[in-house]
This record gives structure tokens, C-alpha cells and sequence, in this order.
């Protein structure tokens, strides 16, 4: 497995790859891997063949992160990325440094104007405009055939989706299921923020979804009810604060005034200092 700083170097790979006919798989993360990204990578490994190639970008990017956000503390261990790395099969980690990423002129930024606009667009403007914009820098470095998300940020992968058939990328995206722990609680890098204590009040995200989900296998219920249960399932955790909870359409992300199976249901939570999200069908 090749370790990637350097910019010209990914590009130089990339081109090599498709010139040789090699389908190239990317899945691309901001590092501090755990079991989950190694699921994804595991995809990869299965889309690529035994004669293609899987890179994995490990990279916080800044453009993502809003002024009062985790950016600084985010969790980094370039190490021990590249060891589960290696252990998952993977060829490549690009690893790139933010003067090259953005250099101190940088002025382009790529931001999807319908998918972006509410839940995680709303709660944290700028967000996804930093999302897409790095993205695509990935995909013009790495030349993927196919590109590997994860389920937990729904939204995300709707954008990005968006983003590479507006833009032609030519790029399958692939969307692999959340992995949760024993307990339902979806894995995650900020999970590590958590206290002994906090851990065993997060896994309350998951316990709202699954009330959600009883709720509306007996008949359709108002969106506005089960975000008033929603609300008091949050608050019964002491150290639990509801950011926002929406009931929406899976394609079209629309919000829906009633919710019934097939409806699709994203929150996001304050558990102390930590903010987590989730997402279920309902």
C-alpha cells in the first residue's frame, strides 16, 4: 500500500490507472477510521476486482467545517488509518496537505443549489458547499470509475449524487448501508468525543427513529406529531439536545407533512458538546 502526499502524484497514479484500463474505486473520508469505513472500503475492494485499484482519501477538510465548529479538535491519526488501511486492501491513501488542496488564491468553490438547502444545509451553512467542492477535487485527482459513501450522512450522498450527474462526472456513486454498534448507535470518528455517561445517552438517535417506525407500520402519522415525540424522546436524556429532526420524501429530500412507511426520517443531536446525526426509513 502507497502512501500519497502530494497532488501530482495522486494525478500521475490516476492517469496511469485508466490508461492501463484499471477500474479505480475511491472512497473518500476525513480520517480517524473505525469499522464503518472499513465496511466501505471492503465495497470497494468487491467493485474494483482483484486487478483495479482502491484509493482512499484521508483528508478534514476545512471548506466543510463553520467557525464554531469541531474543525481544530477533530480526531487525526494518520497511522493508524493506514494500518486499517492496509488491513482492508486498500492500494492508495491520499493524504493531502491543505496549501495543496487550497492554495492562499484558491476562489472556485462547486455548491448543489436544491438538495442542499435544508436539514444539515440549514443547521450548518456552508457546509455542503465545502462537501461538493472537495469532492470534485477528488474525483479530477483520483479519476475514479466509482466512488463509495456511506449511508449515515443521507443527505450528503444525495448531494454529491446530484453534483456528479450535473457535472458529468463520469462516476457511479455507491451508497454502502450504516454500520451500528451492538446497541444501534451508528458508527462514527466524533463518537470518541464521548463520555461513559454520553455514550449510553447517544444511542437515544436510534431509539427515535425506531419510535418512529412503530409509530407509522400502524397507520400515517402528521410530521408535526412525531416531531413533537421525536423532541421528547431527545429531551428525556439529560445531556441531550435536539438540533433538528425532519420527515422527508428519499428522493427528492422534500419534507412531508404526513409520514408513512417508505417516508424517510433524518436527525441531528447535541449529546453534551457533540453533535451526531442519523437517518432511517421509516
Amino acid at each position: 500500500m502507497n502512501l500519497v502526499h502530494k497532488i501530482k502524484a495522486m494525478q500521475r497514479l490516476g492517469r496511469q490507472w485508466r490508461e492501463a484500463g484499471k477500474e479505480v474505486v475511491l472512497v473518500p473520508t476525513m480520517g480517524c477510521l473505525h469499522r464503518g469505513h472499513a465496511s466501505l472500503m471492503e465495497r470497494a475492494r468487491k467493485l474494483a476486482g482483484p486487478k483495479g485499484r482502491v484509493v482512499v482519501s484521508v483528508y478534514v477538510n476545512p471548506r466543510q467545517f463553520g467557525p464554531k465548529e469541531d474543525f481544530a479538535r477533530y480526531p487525526r491519526n494518520l497511522k493508524g488509518d493506514a494500518r486499517l488501511c492496509r488491513a482492508a486492501g486498500v492500494d492508495v491513501v491520499f493524504a493531502p496537505e491543505d496549501a495543496e488542496m487550497y492554495p492562499a488564491d484558491c476562489s472556485t468553490t462547486v455548491q448543489e443549489e436544491e438538495l442542499a438547502g435544508g436539514m444539515e444545509g440549514a443547521a450548518r451553512p456552508g457546509h455542503f458547499r465545502g462537501v461538493t467542492t472537495v469532492v470534485a477535487k477528488l474525483f479530477n485527482l483520483v479519476l475514479p470509475a466509482a466512488a463509495v459513501f456511506g449511508a449515515k450522512d443521507y443527505q450528503q450522498a444525495a448531494v454529491i449524487r446530484r453534483m456528479t450527474r450535473d457535472l458529468n462526472f463520469p462516476v457511479k456513486i455507491v451508497v454502502a448501508p450504516t454500520l451500528r454498534e451492538a446497541d444501534g448507535l451508528a458508527m462514527s470518528s466524533r463518537n470518541q468525543y464521548l463520555s461513559i455517561a454520553q455514550r449510553e445517552q447517544a444511542t437515544v438517535l436510534w431509539q427515535a427513529i425506531q419510535r418512529a417506525q412503530e409509530a407509522v407500520a400502524r397507520r400515517p402519522v402528521a410530521a408535526s406529531r412525531l416531531r413533537q415525540e421525536t423532541a421528547r424522546t431527545i429531551a428525556a436524556q439529560p445531556e441531550a439536545r435536539l438540533d433538528y429532526v425532519e420527515f422527508f420524501d428519499p428522493d427528492t429530500l422534500q419534507p412531508v407533512k404526513l409520514a408513512r412507511p417508505g417516508t424517510h426520517m433524518a436527525l441531528a443531536v447535541f449529546v453534551g458538546r457533540t453533535r451526531l446525526i442519523d437517518n432511517g426509513r421509516l
